[in-house]
């Protein structure tokens, strides 16, 4: 069994990937947690899609503020300088290219980029897809956080997408509890691997022609 990131893990190699000055959406569930592991000193304007630039981290046990809240309905802080606006100007920020990076979880990753992340396609899911077309689209850049494999072993990372797709050809990167991946029009590269992890695993694992990096 290989030795896998924790979500804090996956959340903390993000944030050194983001760079100073960028402005960036982190999506509900997982990407949430990048905000608590963004390094101190290097400035980074975070962008809530229900209308907040210059969100912090999440605030100390007991000091939750539920009228400051992000898209996930969790409390978040304000970070001096910090701004807030309209719901329909935010998706104006996120349509119009304004931001650098969105970090957006997924059900599935396909190896052209595509991206699968508000629907399983069940009859008895709850279609939920936000402002995650927006993001898909708008974002200069899009990172994924998943967890490489579903609770059955399937590999999140796919030759084609089976569910609904959010966006086509719009993930460029993709952070997972056992490597990284890069995806560009020569398909898919694979940057890090964590713990005990293999290249010949991963081939397995993903059964995609993966390049991989020095």
């Amino acid at each position: 069994m290989s030795t896998k990131l924790t979500r804090d893990q996956i959340a903390a190699r993000v944030a050194q990937d983001i760079p100073e000055g960028a402005y960036v959406n982190l999506g509900i569930g997982l990407p949430t947690l990048v905000a608590n592991h963004l390094p101190a000193g290097r400035e980074v304007i975070l962008h809530t899609e229900n209308g907040m630039l210059g969100m912090g981290p999440a605030p100390a046990k007991g000091e939750e503020d539920y009228d400051l809240i992000n898209a996930g309905k969790q409390p978040v802080t304000e970070q001096p300088g910090c701004s807030f606006f309209h719901h329909a100007d935010s998706f104006a920020m996120m349509r119009g290219g304004h931001l650098d990076i969105c970090v957006l979880g997924a059900f599935q990753v396909s190896q052209h980029g595509d991206l699968a992340n508000w629907h399983t396609g069940a009859p008895d899911a709850i279609p939920a897809v936000g402002g995650a077309m927006d993001l898909a689209i708008g974002a200069k850049d899009v990172f994924v956080m998943m967890e490489l494999q579903t609770r059955e072993g399937q590999s999140k990372l796919v030759e084609a997408c089976t569910y609904p797709l959010t966006g086509v050809r719009c993930v460029s990167r993709v952070y997972t509890d056992v490597a990284v991946f890069d995806i560009n029009k020569d398909g898919v590269t694979v940057t890090d691997i964590f713990g005990d992890m293999t290249a010949d695993e991963l081939l397995r694992l993903t059964g995609l022609p993966l390049k991989f990096a020095n």
